[in-house]
């Protein structure tokens, strides 16, 4: 073969080793970790009364409530978050108004209100106690809270909700900071030890470059977790149970999760999530 031959040769294997490591790069997937912190809002007079609100009827929150959602605050305050979306209902709206306004990374944030993450609708049982809605599941013969009353949501279509939402969240997230990832970046480890928690407001996020907060509702965070621990394969927290997972947030309660997304041709998909902790309160004790 002459020299010429040898260099193209020579050339095209390169290109060929080229394209090949792009390709095993690509396949290693640089990815984007994230933190997403849940938020419930705060305490309504219909939540103190034991009443159902669901959508139609849009409660501002009570004192305790206002307090409730200032303890939030003063706990996230040093917890950086670079993405805000909240419930379009006024209860979740005052519970961000009042968590954002102790964060200083989250001043000149834009927040997205979004239907997706309105609370459950109970059809024709808002308004009434939930233990009435209770007594109807059970002359229904079905189990509470899976029970869906006349012109309510099923819990599938809440879950439905839930996943447009999480996709729209994706998307959104990953065209803003794609360019904020670690080269070295991994999708997350499933175990619960890779993210100690030792009872601090940064639990699971510190070093984390994109964190974003969602304030919604209780019925929906109960779909929304499931979905992750069902669907998802979200690894549970270290000495959780799936009774503590699927059981109702208090008041402000907090849920934390680390997904990590990768980068397709036609957009960005979840490559993996687990749960720092869910339902945690201590913010609000006395």
């Amino acid at each position: 073969m002459s020299a010429r031959g040898l260099q193209l040769l020579c050339t095209r294997q390169a290109a060929r080793l080229m394209r090949y490591y792009s390709a095993v790069n690509y396949q290693g997937m640089t990815a984007l970790t994230f933190g997403l912190t849940l938020v419930r809002h705060g305490e309504t007079q219909y939540n103190k009364e034991g009443l159902l609100q669901g959508q139609a009827i849009d409660s501002p929150l009570s004192e305790i409530g206002l307090q409730q959602a200032e303890a939030a605050g003063c706990y996230l305050k040093d917890v950086r978050f670079t993405d805000v979306f909240v419930s379009d209902m006024l209860r979740a709206q005052q519970t961000a108004e009042k968590i954002l306004k102790h964060n200083s990374s989250c001043s000149g944030l834009q927040t997205v209100c979004d239907p997706l993450l309105k609370e459950k609708s109970f059809g024709i049982a808002e308004g009434g106690r939930v233990q009435d809605l209770r007594d109807m599941a059970e002359a229904a013969g079905q189990s509470f809270p899976g029970f869906t009353p006349p012109e309510g949501e099923t819990q599938e279509q809440v879950k439905q909700r839930v996943k447009e939402f999480l996709e729209k969240m994706l998307q959104q997230i990953g065209a803003k900071h794609w360019h904020d990832r670690g080269e070295d970046e991994t999708p997350v480890c499933a175990s619960p030890e890779a993210s100690p928690v030792e009872g601090k407001a940064d639990d699971g996020v510190r070093g984390v470059p994109v964190h974003a907060l969602v304030v919604t509702h209780g019925a929906y965070m109960c779909v929304a977790v499931r979905y992750f621990v069902e669907e998802l394969d979200c690894s549970l927290p270290l000495g959780s149970d799936k009774t503590h997972m699927f059981s109702l947030s208090p008041n402000t309660g907090l849920c934390r999760f680390i997904l990590t997304l990768r980068k397709e041709d036609t957009g960005f998909k979840l490559s993996g999530i687990r749960c720092v902790f869910v339902h945690r309160g201590d913010h609000v004790k006395q």
